[in-house]
């Protein structure tokens, strides 16, 4: 059996080494997205003036009107303070081609006491690369490797990914199960020698030397203990990592259904509403302003006390989502995110809810991936832990290619020397008289 399990291990470890060294690296330097992109581009996200801010949906409008081939779907009602005011917009449809227009942007950065426009920007865009895209370039990377769309889907990436973080499941009981020492049998005397036979060491004896790294050794064995001993050592959190990304990439594909199966999933309006095509976006009856007061009256007439930190218009789906987080809240804080409402954009009826931590056990299990996977769910503590598990996951990427590559020379050596005949030795050219 160890035969086979190595065998799966080499070569699964070396179908996803490339994928999971750029998932790590990546995932070290995303953790600090929102801390990263202030510094890189204060132009953008600092706000010029000291004032009150004004009121955000207020903003938003005068960002449409200045350019009407624009639609703000996702606005935050409260800017932190001393930062501008982030909007997410989509292009709305050309009446001459009846395509979408081709906006080159979709983020706008307004003064929150001014409304000055400040800048704006393509989340996300692969190339080129500048100061203003390099965190959110680095952000789809992780997860889609910017593969664009190909026949007829844009989900390759994430199926890709969904498939490689897959394969890093399995193989993190695959690589625990080979670190596992080997059935040990007494040492019983020859029949030439006397004495009681040598007892076997305990179980947690022989294991544990493969949880440290040996002082002074070669640098082969020191790359093998590192590769060893890394995985041991965090073992739990690597499982955390490649589940979570088997979760969030193939979550309809796989994840949805498998949870299904064994509890009750409560499915959220985007899992159960028709999508619309993206050149025919669904135009709300009621505006924003009247989803949010609605999403507000909802939220008190339940008791919920967290003021409403954003509203979210998603096109495809005719839904409006206001979510309830103190400013600064959605991103970084403890837990597995905000309360949310969903609204429908025709008549304002509630469709459906999100509240943390409560559901069915499937809910809150569902709820938990992104915080887990991004270490959210702890706050600061989480994020620094994810970030220092993203440069492991690097490191053990290289180390195993690194252990491949000294093994397979080595193999190659000796079957060299096996297959080469031994050469005949020299012999004189004259035979003495």
């Amino acid at each position: 059996m160890r035969p086979i399990l190595t065998l799966l291990h080499r070569w699964i470890g070396l179908a996803t080494a490339a994928f999971l060294f750029l998932a790590g690296a990546t995932g070290a330097v995303i953790s600090w997205d929102h801390e990263l992109d202030d510094w890189l581009n204060p132009h953008l996200t600092t706000a010029r003036t000291t004032g009150p801010a004004r009121p955000s949906l207020e903003l938003a409008a005068e960002a449409e009107a200045r350019d009407p081939r624009a639609w703000v779907t996702y606005v935050p009602l409260a800017p932190e303070p001393g930062e501008s005011l982030a909007l997410f917009v989509e292009p709305r449809v050309n009446p001459e081609t009846g395509r979408l227009y081709d906006l080159g942007y979709n983020q706008i950065f307004l003064d929150p006491a001014t409304s000055t426009e400040l800048g704006r920007r393509e989340w996300g865009r692969a190339w080129p690369i500048t100061t203003e895209t390099l965190v959110s370039f680095l952000y789809k990377l992780h997860y889609t490797l910017h593969i664009p769309t190909l026949w007829g889907t844009d989900r390759i990436g994430y199926w890709l990914m969904g498939a490689i973080a897959l394969l890093w499941t399995v193989d993190c009981f695959i690589g625990l199960a080979l670190t596992l020492p080997r059935r040990q049998t007494p040492n019983r005397p020859g029949p030439n020698h006397s004495g009681p036979a040598t007892p076997p060491r305990g179980f947690l004896a022989r294991w544990a030397p493969a949880w440290r790294i040996k002082r002074g050794a070669s640098p082969y064995r020191l790359n093998l203990d590192i590769h060893r001993a890394f995985s041991l050592w965090t073992w739990a959190l690597l499982l955390v990592l490649a589940f979570t990304g088997v979760s969030l990439n193939l979550y309809r594909e796989l994840f949805y259904p498998l949870m299904s199966t064994v509890s009750t999933v409560t499915p959220p309006p985007f899992d159960t509403r028709p999508l619309s095509p993206p050149d025919a976006p669904i135009t709300p009856a009621i505006p924003m302003t009247e989803a949010l007061a609605l999403g507000r009256a909802e939220a008190t007439r339940r008791g919920w006390t967290t003021p409403p930190g954003a509203v979210f218009y998603a096109a495809r789906y005719g839904l409006y989502n206001v979510r309830f987080f103190a400013p600064g809240d959605d991103h970084g804080a403890a837990g597995v995110g905000p309360a949310e409402l969903y609204l429908d954009s025709t008549d304002g009826r509630v469709l459906g809810q999100r509240q943390p931590w409560k559901g069915t056990a499937a809910d809150i299990f569902v709820q938990a991936q992104f915080p887990l996977h991004s270490g959210r769910i702890l706050g600061l503590p989480g994020r620094i832990a994810i970030s220092i598990m993203g440069v492991i996951t690097a490191i053990l990427s290289a180390t195993g290619v690194i252990i491949w590559w000294k093994k397979r020379a080595a193999r190659l050596s000796a079957h060299r020397k096996r297959t080469t005949p031994a050469a005949e030795p020299d012999r004189p050219r004259h035979l003495p008289a």
